[in-house]
C-alpha cells in the first residue's frame, strides 16, 4: 500500500469513528430521563474501554509489544477523563450552544497547535481552509450563540474540553508509533474509566435497570466507543494530529442529520447553512490532498 493510499484510509477510518460519536446525542436521548450526563459518560468509558481490553486480552494483543511509556498512558487517560468532566460542566454553565461551540471548534486549533510542537506536523494550507469552514459551520449549528449565557468559568471549561481532547490526540499518537491501536485504546479507556468511577456511585444508576437503559449503555460503550475509538486510533496512524481533529467535526454533522431523521427537528436555515459548511471543510480534507499533487504536476 502506498503512502498516499494509506493516508486515504486513515481519513475514512477517522470518519467513520466520527459518524458513531455523532450518534451519541441520538442515543442519550432515548436513555431514562433519571440518567445524569456525567453518569451516562463514565459508564460509557467503563464499557467501552471494559470491552475493548477483554477482546484484548483474548486476542492476544497485548503479547511482543514493546514496554508502555506509563507516564504518557495515564496523562493520556486523565486527558480522556478530563474531557467528559469538562465539557459536561462547561456545557452546564454556558448553555448547550457555546459550550458546544466552544469544546468542538477549539479542538482542531488545540490540534495543530499540539501536533506542531510534540510531533513536529507543519499544517498546510488545505488543513487551514478546511478548518476554517468547519469551525464556520459550527458557528452557524449553534445559531451563533444567540442564547448564550456567558459563563466565563463555563468558557475556559469548555476550552479545557478542546485542551483535553487535541491532548488525547497527541498522546495516543505517540504511542501508535509502538503500540497496537486496539491496546492503546484498551489501557487508556480502561484507566480513564477507573477515574471516572467515583461519578457511578455519586449518581442513581437505577437507569441502567430498565430495558432502554441498558441498550443506550451498550450502544455508547461498544460502539460509540470501543468501535469508533478503535478506527480513530488506526485512522491516526496515517493521518497527522491536526488533520483528524478537523476530521471529527464529522460528529456535529452527523449529529444534526440523525436529529432530522429520527427526532423530527427542525433545523433552521442558518443551521443547513452550518450543516454544508461542515461537509464542504470535511470533503476538502478528503479531496484536498489528491488534487494538489496534480495542481503542481501540471506547474
Amino acid at each position: 500500500m502506498t503512502c498516499q493510499n494509506s493516508s486515504s484510509s486513515g481519513v475514512w477510518l477517522i470518519i467513520g469513528a466520527a459518524v458513531l460519536w455523532g450518534t451519541t446525542g441520538t442515543a442519550q436521548a432515548f436513555a431514562p430521563v433519571t440518567a445524569h450526563p456525567i453518569s451516562v459518560g463514565a459508564m460509557r468509558l467503563l464499557v467501552g474501554g471494559g470491552f475493548l481490553l477483554l477482546v484484548s486480552l483474548v486476542r492476544r494483543k497485548f503479547n511482543g509489544q514493546a514496554p508502555w511509556p506509563k507516564k504518557l498512558l495515564l496523562l493520556t487517560a486523565f486527558f480522556v477523563a478530563a474531557y467528559q468532566g469538562c465539557f459536561f460542566l462547561g456545557v452546564f454553565k454556558t448553555g448547550v450552544a457555546v459550550g458546544t461551540m466552544t469544546a468542538i471548534g477549539s479542538s482542531p486549533v488545540f490540534a495543530g497547535i499540539l501536533g506542531y510542537f510534540f510531533q513536529g506536523e507543519r499544517p498546510g494550507y488545505i488543513w487551514y481552509c478546511a478548518t476554517c469552514l468547519a469551525i464556520c459551520g459550527c458557528l452557524f449549528l449553534v445559531g451563533l450563540g444567540t442564547d448564550a449565557q456567558g459563563d466565563a468559568v463555563g468558557i475556559l471549561l469548555a476550552l479545557g474540553a478542546g485542551l483535553s481532547y487535541a491532548a488525547y490526540t497527541v498522546g495516543t499518537k505517540k504511542m501508535l508509533e509502538t503500540h497496537r491501536a486496539e491496546t492503546v485504546v484498551a489501557l487508556v479507556f480502561s484507566l480513564a474509566a477507573c477515574l471516572l468511577m467515583p461519578f457511578l456511585f455519586y449518581f442513581d444508576q437505577r437507569w441502567l435497570v430498565s430495558r432502554s437503559g441498558v441498550l443506550v449503555a451498550i450502544h455508547l460503550g461498544v460502539l460509540a466507543t470501543a468501535v469508533s475509538y478503535w478506527l480513530f486510533a488506526s485512522g491516526l496512524k496515517h493521518v497527522p494530529v491536526g488533520t483528524a481533529a478537523t476530521l471529527s467535526l464529522a460528529e456535529p454533522l452527523t449529529a444534526s442529520c440523525l436529529g432530522v431523521l429520527i427526532l423530527q427537528e427542525q433545523l433552521s436555515r442558518l443551521e443547513w447553512v452550518g450543516v454544508v459548511c461542515l461537509f464542504a471543510g470535511i470533503c476538502f480534507l478528503v479531496i484536498g490532498p489528491r488534487i494538489a499533487p496534480q495542481a503542481k504536476r501540471k506547474e
